[in-house]
């Protein structure tokens, strides 16, 4: 493809090249662990700025990075094409259809309110300020996800431009192969512009965070009690448990410093009758912290997680099992612990559900013309999670210290969820099944031969 000379697209878009006004604020992104110094910056707000970006970068031969608000960088990367698109950040709420139509820059923050509006609500992450497409484009295990399957389960129609730079407008009846693959796939074939994704009929939820002292009650003793009791739940609730030693540090508030906290989350749609009844099992495991479950209104959901909202950089990774080793997870806990010398999150989800019934089977109508994705690891009981702060910490050394600490519960792992996967890009093992891969690897071969978006976990 003959480059795209970029003097008129330049007057008439904005482009940031290195040294220039501007230029870091662009780039800038919730992960500063992983710098990024492309060669040349296209600040998408549209479509046709899409789509001459990604003709620039096939003339140029120059690889294509995707940012819209810097959450999920594979790793960090110099030179090349980086499109941001916080710009493209609508939504569109259709209430007699159930969707919603969001723009490649929206957050999930953005989608909550507008959706509410209309009583209904997306299946959003637990953070408001993360990329609602991008994360959905990873599968989305949403806060309600037990119930009703990832997020990905539940896209109609993306909007996406090729590497041949060619806007596409995909459906699994037009053109089922790739929106099987844009659906699982990350950012690998191309840039999605836009989606329309299915919303369901909540309103308002039974739940919040139940949090324990780790040196006043046994952690194990929280751990097994609230796997025990997962056992007991339906679909209809979906939880976690997080653990985390809080630096001693003057800017948190002085009931965080220093202190080993265990939260279990929990998130209901049933009655707040039902659910109290639900917890009483938690609530028996000891004396809380502090104890936030209660009815509230969906706008509120994030504040069951309660997700850092600064940026700040960060290194994790995660396994999908198909069993909980107790003892295995018990040892993350001790290596993770106020022993560690350095601050680790540990974060346990119990999942099942339906995420994992077949797509088109997950007993909603915000499914409805989604036959199938290639979100792997759907037989997944559940997910381990390990964050790490980066600062002053050598990432080599954080990488062993994750595969010792993760090594008990390899056994049972059947592989890594990619929306959780942030421990650089040259990592792609276990992101997907050998047969999901080559099928994904076939598709990037008749869509983008090139390797043009190779700025991401590669399937090829």
């Amino acid at each position: 493809m003959k480059p795209v000379d970029t003097t008129d697209f330049t007057a008439r878009r904005r482009v940031f090249r290195p040294g220039e006004d501007g230029y870091d604020d662009e780039i800038a992104g919730f992960q500063t662990g992983f710098a990024q110094r492309p060669e040349i910056v296209f600040a998408a707000a549209d479509t046709d700025d899409v789509v001459a970006a990604v003709r620039y970068a096939a003339g140029a031969g120059l690889p294509v990075g995707v940012q819209a608000t810097g959450h999920g960088l594979p790793d960090a990367s110099r030179g090349g094409v980086l499109i941001t698109t916080r710009r493209m950040d609508s939504v569109r709420i259709d209430a007699a259809a159930r969707t919603a139509r969001i723009g490649a820059g929206t957050r999930w923050g953005q989608v909550v309110a507008a959706a509410a509006e209309h009583g209904l609500a997306p299946l959003n992450g637990s953070a408001p300020g993360v990329g609602a497409v991008s994360y959905t484009l990873g599968g989305g295990l949403g806060i309600l996800a037990r119930e009703f399957g990832y997020t990905a389960d539940h896209v109609r129609s993306l909007d996406v431009v090729t590497a041949d730079g060619q806007p596409r407008h995909v459906t699994a009846a037009g053109d089922p192969e790739l929106f099987w693959g844009l659906l699982g796939g990350g950012a690998n074939l191309g840039v999605v512009t836009a989606l329309e994704v299915g919303l369901v009929p909540v309103t308002r939820l039974y739940g919040g965070a139940l949090t324990f002292d780790g040196r006043e009650v046994d952690p194990a003793a929280v751990l097994r009690a609230y796997t025990a009791w997962t056992a007991t739940v339906p679909d209809e609730v979906t939880s976690s448990v997080a653990a985390l030693v809080y630096p001693d540090l003057p800017q948190l508030p002085p009931h965080l410093r220093g202190r080993y906290l265990i939260a279990v989350r929990v998130a209901f749609t049933g009655t707040a009758e039902e659910g109290e009844r639900l917890v009483a099992p938690l609530r028996a495991i000891g004396p809380a912290v502090s104890d936030e479950l209660r009815e509230l209104p969906y706008t509120e959901s994030h504040t069951i997680h309660s997700d850092p909202d600064f940026p700040h950089a960060y290194y994790g990774d995660n396994r999908m099992l198909a069993e909980l080793d107790l003892p295995g997870f018990e040892r993350l806990l001790a290596l993770t612990g106020p022993d560690a010398g350095h601050m680790h999150v540990v974060q346990l989800n119990h999942l099942g559900g339906a995420l994992a019934r077949p797509v088109g089977n997950t007993g909603t109508t915000g499914n409805a013309g989604n036959t199938g994705n290639a979100v792997p690891h759907r037989d997944a009981a559940w997910l381990v999670r390990v964050l790490s702060p980066l600062q002053g910490t050598d990432r080599a050394a954080l990488r062993e210290f994750y595969a010792r600490a993760l090594e008990p519960l390899e056994p049972a792992a059947l592989g890594r969820s990619l929306n959780f996967a942030f421990a650089g890009g040259d990592r792609p093992e276990g992101l997907y099944d050998e047969q999901t891969r080559k099928r994904l690897a076939g598709l990037k071969a008749t869509y983008d031969p090139a390797n043009l978006f190779r700025r991401n976990y590669p399937v090829g």
